[in-house]
């Protein structure tokens, strides 16, 4: 039969679990106790069964089992501790494989005499030998295992360890985390079971201090994608959670992947070897130089397993006594090279708590009539006894001291270490259960402190150029000037027939217009550099009605002459008849329709959707220097909810206003009109306005992330197109009123009159149709006087030629016979004045004057 067995563990472990485990339970329900469950020992023996991990992944035996025999030599010399009783240790070499340690399980049960508590070793092993002792009603007592797994009370009754949980590194983590300011973590773990539960603990732990673990990576064998991963996504404090093998592979990766140095905190496992990394590992490709500078500045957390004070515990031995004593009995060995020599002093406390725990039972059995040596499989309370023993136990260990928790792990402190120059030293001790931080204030970092957890991201808010905004606000303001300067040269001579004959109030508008245009410079250049947050919108809404309402009263005027003049003078020789009488209420109509439109548009537009402030995001930037900080820039910038929508009604609407003031103004370019005489001058002034707009609209819509070239462009264009306005529609206006004035002050004559002479004689024009026209006008007039001088003149001889006529009726009739002879009388066929037309019939002359004048 155990031939079978044996053959069995080698082929499936599990299938030997399970015929140990259904043994147990067959031969509980036939209640017959095993032939040496009542055998009495001559020396009343105490038998501890123990697994000693000599070999494999963690060989930790090679150290504790020579301390754990030392503790036994003590209890046993000892007379106040178990005096009538003789503890002795039957151990087996696990190989820390559970395969192994299930065979090896079965002999230990089934093989006399009774074991009283089982002492595994590895966290796999114990896992196994916990969950199948219940069954056995045995106490199992761990020296060197850190699963948290392990502290399953409901799936580990009956376990209890020195070793403290790995998840007492956790409380240690978090607190240095918090110590230097981090709230944002990255780990790597190997895919084992301790390793998994560990990492859910601290997941837990920083989540309830409001620490992020941004990065979470796994491996198997090989590290390589995962610190690849940890590299791309910036992690920069990571906590490592693997085995001291494939430590060595991960910073070798680390090594050239450059995830190390002042950028970067790594924290490892305290109970690797001191010098682990620089043992030969056929596994790396990394020469012992490179793994010395990939890990140097890395955090440890360590369980305390030697009492850093000089005190004399339950052994009555001091820790630095202790050691002594362990290195004599390893002969010399060298304990970095020893397997478990750091938790060498847990295996020793572990002896000394089972006996302090046994002594404790003894009494208590005593008192119901019981003894330890009556301890079968089969025996329930005086495994309830041992259990609340343990559960009790407090004393003062080579380790420190010894007590156990709730989950029957045990409570310790954390040694915190950093790697400075290629050596460990102690920067710290933590107390979980007290929550004190012993800090010694000797840590050291490759940069001037403790490394950003992340990246420092600076926001910074880019701004408009002081110097370009003050130079635009100058020629605004300039601007603004000039046009107060042609309104009010406008109002003043607003009775001079000229500037009447222009249509000064659609001038006036135009002024205003241009004003409120260069107004809206001042606030297109405020930002947040002069205003606070929140009265940014207000600025934003200023703009746009500014720039509004200025463009409708500017361009509006202007259009409204345009159209006019295209009205009248394109229509056919009839109708033109009936519109010469101009009615410049209809001109101002127009306007206030034009702005209207616009004063609603902004309403519902302000209403329904208004301005805000929203921040645009450019590509990080890396500042100049050796410096862990990248710049965000941002940039604000007005808008709302449906900005394109607004922006495409606006343009859409102002465009086809645009695109016809252009298609009027080639129109009417060659009309010649004294009821708007400066058309010529404002198709100029649109041929301007209408070119930039277009030109700037979608190019500052294009430069919207470039704050000052959108504003250069805007606002100059806003400048470019009000000069010239202004210029061209008021600068000609000056010659012909200035010299209207002069005539006046000389002839002191009648203004309306002295405006018309003006009109006559004035030469300050800069239209030579309109000179032609005046030309043409006095000829008219001159060709008139003398038409006028004629028919007085031809009057005047009719006259004389009647009054002849009337004498010779008057003369005797002989007179007449006797000048028979005598020539005629010149008639007035004869006469050369005789030719001039009668009054009234001077047709050719009437005819001449008419096409003169048109």
């Amino acid at each position: 039969r155990r031939r079978s067995v044996s053959v069995s563990v080698t082929l499936c472990p599990s299938a030997v679990f399970a015929v140990v485990f259904v043994s147990a339970v067959l031969t509980r329900v036939e209640h017959t106790p095993l032939a040496w469950g009542h055998t009495h020992f001559e020396f009343a023996k105490l038998y501890i069964g123990a697994l000693f991990p000599m070999s494999g992944g963690w060989p930790g035996g090679q150290a504790c089992l020579p301390s754990a025999q030392m503790a036994l030599e003590l209890v046993n010399k000892r007379t106040d501790i178990l005096p009538d009783y003789e503890l002795e240790m039957i151990y087996y070499d696990s190989k820390c494989d559970p395969g192994e340690a299930t065979k090896l399980l079965y002999d230990l049960l089934y093989t006399e005499p009774i074991k009283i508590v089982l002492m595994p070793g590895c966290s796999s092993v114990s896992t196994l030998v916990a969950e199948a002792a219940r069954m056995w009603n045995l106490i199992v007592l761990s020296y060197g295992s850190s699963s948290p797994a392990l502290s399953n009370r409901q799936r580990f009754p009956t376990f209890f360890r020195t070793h403290p949980s790995a998840t007492l590194h956790n409380p240690t983590r978090v607190q240095l985390f918090q110590k230097w300011k981090w709230t944002k973590i990255a780990t790597i773990q190997q895919t084992t079971e301790v390793f998994t539960s560990t990492l859910d603990d601290l997941e837990q732990r920083v989540k309830e201090a409001g620490i992020e673990i941004s990065v979470r990576q796994s491996f198997l064998t090989d590290p390589a994608v995962a610190v690849k991963n940890l590299k791309r996504q910036d992690a920069r404090i990571i906590v490592g959670l693997f085995y001291e093998t494939e430590a060595r592979k991960v910073f070798c990766e680390v090594f050239k992947e450059k995830l190390y140095g002042k950028k970067y905190v790594w924290f490892l496992i305290g109970w690797y070897a001191d010098n682990w990394f620089k043992i030969k590992d056929p596994s790396i490709d990394c020469s012992v130089e490179n793994m010395t500078e990939a890990v140097e500045g890395h955090v440890t957390t360590e369980i305390v397993m030697l009492n850093p004070e000089t005190v004399r515990g339950a052994s009555n031995l001091t820790s630095q006594e202790f050691l002594a004593q362990l290195m004599s009995r390893l002969g010399g060995k060298n304990p970095e090279e020893t397997g478990g020599f750091q938790e060498a002093p847990l295996a020793y406390d572990a002896v000394w708590a089972l006996a302090l725990a046994l002594n404790k039972t003894v009494g208590a059995l005593k008192a119901k009539g019981r003894r330890l040596e009556d301890f079968n499989y089969n025996n329930q309370d005086i495994t309830a006894e041992i259990y609340r023993a343990l559960n009790t136990s407090s004393f003062e260990g080579v380790s420190g001291h010894v007590v156990f928790d709730a989950q029957g792990s045990r409570m310790a402190w954390t040694l915190i270490e950093q790697l400075q120059g290629g050596s460990y030293k102690k920067i710290g001790y933590y107390d979980s259960t007290k929550g004190n931080l012993s800090w010694y204030g000797n840590d050291k970092w490759i940069g001037p402190g403790p490394p950003a957890d992340q990246t420092v991201v600076i926001e910074e808010f880019r701004f408009l150029s002081q110097k370009l905004f003050a130079s635009v606000s100058v020629f605004a303001g300039l601007g603004i000037l000039l046009g107060i300067v042609c309104l009010t040269f406008n109002i003043y001579n607003s009775k001079v027939r000229y500037i009447q004959n222009s249509q000064p109030y659609l001038n006036n508008m135009t002024a205003v217009g241009c004003m409120m245009a260069l107004a809206a410079v001042f606030p297109l250049g405020i930002d947040g550099l002069h205003v606070h947050k929140s009265q940014f919108p207000v600025v934003c809404q200023f703009r746009l009605w500014l720039l509004g309402l200025g463009f409708s009263l500017a361009y509006g005027s202007m259009f409204t002459k345009i159209w006019w003049v295209h009205t009248v003078f394109t229509k056919k020789d009839e109708k033109k008849e009936k519109r010469k009488h101009l009615e410049p209420w209809k001109l101002y109509a127009t306007v206030g329709v034009l702005l209207a439109v616009d004063v609603l548009s902004l309403m519902i537009w302000q209403i329904v959707d208004p301005l805000h402030i929203t921040v645009e995001k450019f590509t990080k930037e890396a500042p100049k220097g050796d410096l862990d900080v990248l710049i965000q820039p941002l940039l604000e910038h007005c808008s709302s909810k449906k900005m394109n929508t607004w922006l495409g009604v606006v343009y859409g609407y102002k465009g086809l206003l645009l695109l016809l003031g252009i298609f009027l103004a080639y129109e009417t370019k060659s009309v010649s009109t004294e009821k708007i005489n400066d058309h010529r001058a404002v198709g100029m002034a649109i041929y301007n306005v209408a070119v930039l707009c277009m030109i700037t609209a979608p190019v500052t819509m294009i430069l919207s992330s470039q704050q000052d070239a959108s504003f250069a462009f805007a606002s100059l264009a806003i400048v470019f197109s009000v000069y010239i306005t202004l210029v061209v529609l008021f600068i000609p206006k000056v010659g012909p009123v200035r010299v209207s004035i002069m005539r006046r002050l000389i002839t002191r004559g009648e203004w309306q009159s002295e405006q018309q002479d003006t009109m006559k004689t004035g030469s300050s024009t800069n239209n030579n149709d309109e000179e032609k026209s005046r030309q043409l006008e006095r000829e008219n007039r001159e060709l008139q006087k003398i038409i006028q001088e004629k028919e007085v003149r031809v009057s005047e001889l009719r006259n004389q030629l009647a009054e002849r006529q009337a004498l010779r009726s008057r003369r005797p009739p002989s007179s007449q016979n006797q000048n028979h002879s005598t020539p005629p009388p010149p008639s007035s066929q004869n006469d050369p004045k005789s030719l001039l037309p009668p009054p009234g019939r001077n047709h050719c002359h009437n005819s001449r004057l008419q096409l003169l004048y048109k």
